[in-house]
């Protein structure tokens, strides 16, 4: 099998890549940096723009799965007006890229899996949340359905497509887990804002098995929340951190310095969605790590 990601020199992607090459699949990363990129030992890199098919749409022909993965990193820093454009043009565009490349190709790939974020949601408060939840109406919520939207093409070309509403994700180097572990380690952890917003985590393992289970299943197609059956509260969340890390949790951090420091990418932290993985539970994927502590202690606890 021959696997395209685009995005794939990130976190996931990367995680992907390694997964699929131990299967013994051919796996092929679209990358402004081409075969210069540093990728996975034995995956291929492929130049392109992440504009438009030029250059590496004839590939398209060859490949089984196609995953997309693109985007640029939310908090990354301070959401500048010109930040939130590269935020858009850097997910709606690269996926218009992909469906060029498989409107010209003559053998189509069998499964796209379009990559987006529980964000779509918006701030959900106490609402549990599954993948017949409506949008949200913020920034956020409009870049998700935007996101999505850019890949619907190939659902018309016969293509089976797979939408993937991701949440947290913890692993190892993991951006989003090391900034929640910086303050403990520095023994000023607390909770965030009022502590009480829902935090709709991941671990690694089940990102990557949850997509093989997606991709290897020919009749699951449409959108998954890809998140563990048991969100949990942001203060629940650090007050486990602080107890695996032996730190103490004292020290809150009150909403508004964090608006002031972060501005409107506060609502990354001050925010949240009660996600429930409905549909991938109804499938039958079994969730490797269910409950937030093992999770942590996965990652954290070192034998």
């Amino acid at each position: 099998m021959k696997i395209l990601i685009a995005g794939g020199s990130g976190l996931i992607g990367s995680a992907l890549a390694r997964h699929y090459l131990e299967k013994g699949q051919e796996v092929y990363i679209l990358s402004r940096r081409g075969s210069a990129a540093v990728l996975p030992a034995g995956a291929k890199g492929v130049e392109w723009d992440a504009q438009s098919a030029k250059g590496w749409g004839d590939l398209m022909n060859e490949m089984d799965v196609v995953i997309n993965l693109t985007g640029e990193n939310l908090g990354a820093g301070r959401w500048t007006e010109q930040r939130k454009q590269r935020f858009y043009t850097s997910r709606i565009q690269s996926g218009k890229a992909l469906i060029e490349a498989m409107r010209q190709a003559v053998r189509k790939p069998g499964v796209l899996v379009q990559s987006s974020a529980v964000g779509y949601y918006g701030d959900g408060g106490e609402q549990v949340l599954d993948e017949s939840s409506p949008p949200g109406k913020d920034f956020l919520a409009g870049l998700c359905v935007d996101w999505e939207d850019s890949t619907r093409e190939a659902e018309f070309m016969g293509v089976r497509r797979i939408v993937l509403r991701t949440g947290v994700v913890l692993a190892e180097g993991a951006e989003v887990l090391n900034r929640l572990l910086l303050p403990f380690r520095l023994f000023v952890g607390g909770p965030l804002g009022s502590g009480k917003q829902w935090l709709p985590w991941i671990h690694m393992a089940d990102v990557v098995g949850a997509v093989d289970f997606l991709v290897e299943n020919p009749n699951l197609a449409g959108v998954f929340n890809l998140s563990a059956p048991q969100p949990v509260q942001n203060a629940t969340f650090g007050k486990t951190l602080a107890r695996i890390l032996r730190r103490p949790y004292w020290l809150p951090v009150p909403a508004f310095a964090l608006k002031l420091l972060l501005g409107e990418m506060s609502k990354l932290v001050l925010e949240g969605q009660r996600a429930i993985p409905k549909r991938l539970i109804e499938a039958g994927y079994p969730f490797r790590f269910s409950e937030h502590e093992a999770a942590l202690r996965d990652l954290l606890v070192k034998v």
